[in-house]
Parts: C-alpha cells; sequence; structure tokens
C-alpha cells in the first residue's frame, strides 16, 4: 500500500542528525549536529524533479510557468526553478514547500528517484567549486541564476549558480543516483580545507529565504 512505500536518498552524510522528520515517505534530515558555520553541503534529493522534453516545448508551461527563452536560462517563481537545457529539454525542480501535482503528459518525466540532488552554499565558494570543475561558474558575463551542463568532479552533472558574490553564493546540482556517494566524497574533500560540513535542509530553507533574484 501506498503508505508504506519508504523512499530513501542515495546520499549518507558522516553526521549525526540532531533534528529529521518524515515528509512524502521520505526521512528529511533538517538539522545536524556540529554543522558549523558553512560552507555547507546539504541533500536535497527528496526535492521533487521532472525533465520535459519536447519538439514544441516552448508552447509548454509546467503550473503556468513560462519557460525561460534560451539555453542556460534560468527562472525560479513559486519555488520552482526552470532551467533551460537546450532547444527542446528542461528541469523543473521544486526547492521549497509542497510539491506541486506530478504535471501530466508524455513531456514530462519524474527523475526525483534517478538522480541525487545537493546544494553547494556558503561564502567563498570559488575555491571549493574551482578544485571541482573547470566549467567558469564565475565568469561575470553570467549572471545568475544559469546553467552550465558539464563534469563536477568528472562526473556528468545539470549545474546552477543560484546567487554569487563573496558573501553569499548558492550551486545546486543533480547527477545520476548511482554517483551519489562518490560525489560526496569529493565535495567534501574539496571543501575540507574550508572547513566545510554537512548541512540539513533547514539551513537551505534560511539560505533561500533571503535569496534575491530578478527574472
Amino acid at each position: 500500500m501506498a503508505e508504506n512505500i519508504i523512499r530513501r536518498s542515495p546520499v549518507t552524510f558522516d553526521g549525526t542528525p540532531a533534528r529529521t522528520e518524515m515528509r512524502h515517505s521520505w526521512t528529511v534530515t533538517l538539522e545536524y549536529e556540529d554543522q558549523g558555520d558553512g560552507p555547507w553541503l546539504i541533500d536535497l534529493s527528496h526535492r521533487a524533479r521532472w525533465d520535459l522534453q519536447d519538439r514544441e516545448i516552448d508552447a509548454i508551461q509546467p503550473w503556468g510557468l513560462p519557460l525561460p527563452d534560451s539555453p542556460g536560462r534560468c527562472s525560479y517563481k513559486n519555488g520552482i526553478l526552470i532551467n533551460r537545457m537546450n532547444r527542446t529539454q528542461s528541469a523543473l525542480w521544486y526547492l521549497t514547500g509542497d510539491p506541486p501535482d506530478s504535471p501530466e503528459g508524455a513531456a514530462y518525466t519524474d527523475v526525483t528517484d534517478a538522480t541525487v540532488f545537493l546544494a553547494l552554499i556558503g561564502k567563498n565558494l570559488a575555491s571549493v567549486i574551482e578544485k571541482l570543475t573547470a566549467l567558469d561558474f564565475f565568469n561575470p558575463l553570467n549572471q545568475p541564476p544559469f546553467l552550465l551542463q558539464g563534469p563536477l568532479a568528472h562526473v556528468p552533472c545539470q549545474c546552477v549558480m543560484l546567487e554569487r558574490s563573496p558573501d553569499r553564493s548558492g550551486l545546486l546540482f543533480t547527477c545520476s543516483r548511482g554517483y551519489a556517494r562518490d560525489m560526496v566524497h569529493a565535495v567534501l574533500d574539496a571543501g575540507a580545507e574550508f572547513g566545510m560540513r554537512p548541512a540539513g535542509e533547514a539551513v537551505f530553507h534560511n539560505w533561500l529565504a533571503e535569496l534575491k533574484i530578478e527574472n
């Protein structure tokens, strides 16, 4: 029966949860003991995500929201981040609140259980990110939010720079579920000298509440 379904994140952190809650069959860690002051790596794999593909994609408005008009552009509204990947494909990530009803139609694929979803947030992330990828997230010509696709820690990823400043930066990224363990190890190892630690979803929500995006 549906109420007996248990969904598990592919991510495992070496930390002790201080607060957790059950949500839509997921055990979500809200806070870890000894999270420190950042930077942080946060597991968001329980957050709903869809892939949208269609030859006439510009005519589609998921939940009444228009898609970004060119590859690499992103929009954020009503808790939904929409990332334009190419001429016929976009990614839909639900970041906060209860997820909406799954969009109907053959153009949509629910990829929540097929991928890992992580957030890297905090101060002065450039030194950490530059150890993980050659993708240029700090090119001033790219204004957040923007999408780059390519290798992060040698793994093909979709990566969105949601905010970028010395005091507040945030990078969200997804990859195939099977890479979760190696990805977590690589990111935490790259951030170790800067005090990076795992954090719970509450840290992400507090950061997101102060996010300012002009779409």
